[in-house]
């Protein structure tokens, strides 16, 4: 499997978790349900997910001004949701999305080095192709937390799964 292929899935999946959250009471989204110092609720997760992909994919593999750096009152890595609507939630990862989809049309060498000096001291540099994963995988991970929290809400998640949205369509006669 390749990036862009693995990507339109999330793309998929994220439109099917966005419509289902636009149907929550707000006070579901932002009731805590984790204990810790960064991410407590959903819309912390969701803020946290679309903040690490521009930060990644745009700030650090493209070099470009990411859509973090704006004037927003939140820390990418501490996003304190409560303070956005949903709706502003949404409408911010729909133009990191956007941004990424481009990127990916343009066809990057998946095999270029990125630099991460100034994120990860460990680790000087790993290809376009692995930090790519790294996000997507992220997002994965997090989705996962979204989806229990829904189930914690008394909710029924979305179902989500891979190969719901790889596998052939078939006809309906």
């Amino acid at each position: 499997m390749n990036v862009p292929d693995y990507y339109d899935y999330l793309c998929a999946a994220r439109e099917q978790l966005w419509n289902f959250l636009r149907a929550l009471p707000a006070e579901d989204l932002d009731r805590d349900l984790i204990a810790g110092e960064r991410f407590h609720n959903i819309k912390d997760l969701l803020l946290h997910v679309v903040d690490v992909e521009d930060h990644w994919v745009h700030g650090v593999a493209r070099g470009a001004r990411g859509y973090h750096d704006q004037d927003y009152t939140h820390e990418w890595g501490i996003p304190n949701a409560r303070q956005y609507d949903l709706n502003w939630i949404l409408s911010y990862g729909r133009s990191v999305q956007t941004e990424t989809l481009k990127f990916l049309a343009s066809r990057p060498d998946m095999d270029a080095q990125v630099a991460l000096i100034q994120d990860d001291p460990e680790t000087s540099s790993v290809s376009l192709d692995q930090l790519m994963w790294n996000v997507m995988t992220h997002e994965v991970r997090h989705t996962a937390q979204i989806a229990l929290l829904i189930r914690l809400l008394g909710h029924t998640p979305p179902w989500l799964d891979y190969l719901r949205f790889a596998r052939p369509q078939t006809l309906v006669q």
